[in-house]
């Protein structure tokens, strides 16, 4: 994928650049921001800093955790990085797991730090599909992300326990997507419930015709799910770019979630960034724009210049 940007310390443009270091005597720093995704299979957090991610760190998502082991999990990772949970001045989240949502609402008030949960309705991004308030906040918020710092129109594929593929027109409204069950998902559900088939390490084959067990299985999971995104990103960008009216290449096309850095993708062509932390620099973004003032409606229109200015990075 010759000529793939991979974003991995891009400032959000938020304030200044943030650099890790260590803050001592300091207790409390106003301009520290942590962003929590929840996802089905793992928290992602991130501290940043004056708009600038310098601590991404992920665990297995506690779908069962109390709001003190919760608590715990959060300042094991912060620690990783030396920073105390006292540093954080504001906490931002997305989540697809209502039960920690509870759990980490209580962190929140008992630390006494402001907590912004996303939902459909304070995402600042114009939204035309059929039934807009059941498009997941994640995928929003990731949406925006893309807008603000890369542009439209453009096609987002979070490569997680879900593969889902999101769809911004050339006037950076979100125009629907697609949901396929994630790659490790289908592995999964292939040994669960097979008598014979094992697991298996996801490596690409050098070939698809499997000569064994393994091979076999391996060439149906890499070498079929690079046609799935494969095929389903040559579709989607053809779609935009006539209701764009631009050049199918003109459709930027962005990886993120988990797998995004996994070597399989490395076969993709068309690709123009991969960033594993999108959702995180979208929740900063989100935060910008909400903290201090009140929600932004969900836009259902979308003319031209209705979404969000966009910032290049």
């Amino acid at each position: 994928m010759e000529g793939i940007h991979r974003d991995e310390s891009a400032d959000i443009g938020l304030g200044g650049l943030g650099r890790r270091g260590g803050r001592a005597g300091r207790a409390y720093d106003p301009n520290v921001l942590l962003a929590i995704d929840i996802g089905n299979s793992n928290l992602t957090a991130g501290l940043f800093r004056n708009g600038a991610l310098v601590a991404p760190r992920r665990a297995a998502t506690p779908r069962g955790a109390t709001a003190d082991q919760l608590e715990l999990l959060l300042q094991d990772l912060l620690g990783l990085d030396d920073v105390a949970f006292g540093d954080v001045s504001s906490i931002v989240c997305a989540s697809v797991v209502p039960a920690v949502d509870a759990a980490l609402g209580v962190v929140a008030e008992r630390r006494e730090r402001p907590l912004l949960m996303a939902t459909a309705g304070v995402v600042p991004l114009p939204v035309r599909v059929e039934r807009p308030w059941e498009v997941g906040a994640d995928r929003l918020v990731t949406a925006l992300a893309a807008l603000r710092l890369h542009g439209a129109p453009a096609i987002i594929v979070d490569l997680g326990t879900a593969t889902t593929f999101d769809c911004l027109a050339g006037d950076g409204a979100y125009v629907g997507g697609a949901i396929a069950p994630g790659l490790e998902l289908g592995l999964e559900a292939l040994a669960a419930r097979t008598a014979k088939l094992p697991r298996i390490e996801l490596r690409t084959p050098d070939r698809a015709i499997g000569r064994d067990t393994v091979a076999a299985m391996q060439s149906g999971a890499i070498l079929g799910y690079q046609g799935l995104v494969a095929g389903l990103l040559g579709r989607m960008r053809r779609e935009l770019a006539d209701a764009s009216d631009v050049a199918p290449e003109a459709v930027r096309v962005l990886l993120t979630g988990g797998l995004s850095a996994a070597p399989w993708v490395s076969a993709l062509h068309g690709v123009d960034v991969i960033d594993p932390d999108l959702t995180l620099r979208g929740l900063a973004i989100l935060h910008a724009a909400l903290a201090g003032g009140e929600p932004l409606e969900l836009g259902l229109g979308g003319g031209a210049g209705s979404g969000p200015p966009i910032l290049e990075p």
